[in-house]
């Protein structure tokens, strides 16, 4: 379990710093993006990076943030027992799975364009539920 929340927590921590990154160019604070393509810009500056008004590269920041703080908490002594810390990272990871979905769709089927920054959090993503879900199973399991 302990294992699985240690990643969880770095895999989180990469995401946030990319979220943050993302963010910062958004905002102007960083002249051009890191490519390799023109996608990542054009994904960054469509109608579609805004979601209910809001930067999709903040709610990740947000979501990323917490999801971090959560396997933090979790590997902590005290919280080595109860599942709470488990259900809820498995609650974050699999609302952020479901969020990366829409955004993946939009970046195929709307925007036509696809970021490798997105890409990369979706990955982060998938392997966040996965091991929120490895997780969960071992934290609800009871003792023999």
């Amino acid at each position: 379990m302990t294992r699985a929340r240690m990643a969880a927590a770095l895999l989180a921590l990469g995401g946030l710093f990319m979220a943050i990154y993302l963010y910062l160019y958004k905002i102007g604070l960083i002249g051009t993006m890191a490519c390799g393509t023109g996608a990542c810009e054009t994904v960054q500056l469509s109608p579609q990076s805004r979601f209910l008004g809001v930067e999709v590269s903040l709610i990740g920041v947000f979501g990323y943030a917490a999801m971090f703080l959560t396997a933090l908490l979790a590997l902590q002594p005290k919280f080595a027992g109860p599942a709470w810390p488990s259900k809820l990272l498995f609650v974050l990871s699999g609302g952020a799975l479901l969020f990366t979905a829409y955004l993946t769709y939009l970046e195929l089927f709307v925007i036509h364009a696809v970021c490798r920054w997105c890409v990369a959090s979706a990955l982060i993503v998938v392997a966040l539920f996965g091991l929120s879900f490895a997780d969960l199973r071992q934290a609800v399991r009871p003792s023999a």
